[in-house]
């Protein structure tokens, strides 16, 4: 194996330096699944203000970004499933909030398009509703299509099951959703891993996010598998 620079820092606080008031964040995950727990925590005990937050989802109110909303450290949240943190109603409907809900595949291409280096896209998706108020209309092969801009974050923060030291990474059926896209889209790209394997362990065919795009990686711990919301059968 050729000599590397590794890109392993000692854990979640060492991960989230840099981050200033008023960062634009991207986190990874889908629901509760593959979210950068350990970097969140790190987060919220960072202090860090007035923060724009990229995420399909906001967590829960003690889970996830909802600790972040807990200590009011975001401004505004660009997301598309917010449904399962009452925290995050209040907050939106009492004006300390911002929202800016988008589409689901809207907001992954959004996030894809930004790491690809593409400014903007046209999608027929919220052709005649409010999601395209304010924006560019043009029907193209007959067809109405509303234009979109991509999406780039000061700072990504994604969460894998494997993780190299050159930072590449494997993720595990849910949470391949939003990481992926997550992870090309910071100018900075934190990873937390459940096992940092060394390299060459990783079979280059499984990897999902090549280490160029990880700038910092590390091996969390404690993490929980959440549930969003428990139905139970009734006897």
């Amino acid at each position: 194996m050729e000599s590397f620079i590794s890109k392993v820092v000692s854990g979640p606080a060492e991960a989230v330096r840099g981050v200033f008031d008023g960062a634009t964040l991207a986190l990874g995950g889908f629901g509760l699944c593959g979210i950068p727990e350990n970097s969140i925590v790190a987060l919220v005990e960072q202090g860090r203000m007035n923060l724009t937050c990229i995420s399909n989802n906001a967590g829960v109110d003690d889970f996830g970004i909802g600790l972040m909303l807990q200590k009011r450290q975001v401004k505004k949240m660009i997301s598309s499933y917010v449904g399962e943190n009452k925290l995050f109603e209040t907050l939106v409907l009492s004006g300390e909030l911002e929202i800016e809900l988008t589409p689901q595949g809207t907001l992954a291409e959004k996030l894809r398009a930004g790491g690809a280096g593409i400014p903007a896209f046209f999608t027929a998706t919220g052709v005649g509703t409010i999601v395209a108020d304010g924006k560019e209309v043009r029907e193209i092969r007959g067809r109405q299509y509303v234009l979109e801009h991509s999406l780039i974050a000061d700072y990504a923060f994604v969460k894998a099951w494997k993780g190299d030291a050159m930072g590449n990474l494997v993720y595990r059926k849910t949470a391949r959703n939003f990481n992926p896209m997550v992870a090309t889209a910071g100018k900075i790209t934190i990873a937390e891993v459940e096992e940092l394997v060394p390299v060459g362990s990783l079979d280059p065919d499984q990897v999902h996010t090549p280490g160029i795009y990880i700038q910092r990686i590390f091996q969390g711990k404690n993490y929980q598998k959440r549930i969003e919301r428990k139905i139970l059968r009734q006897a």
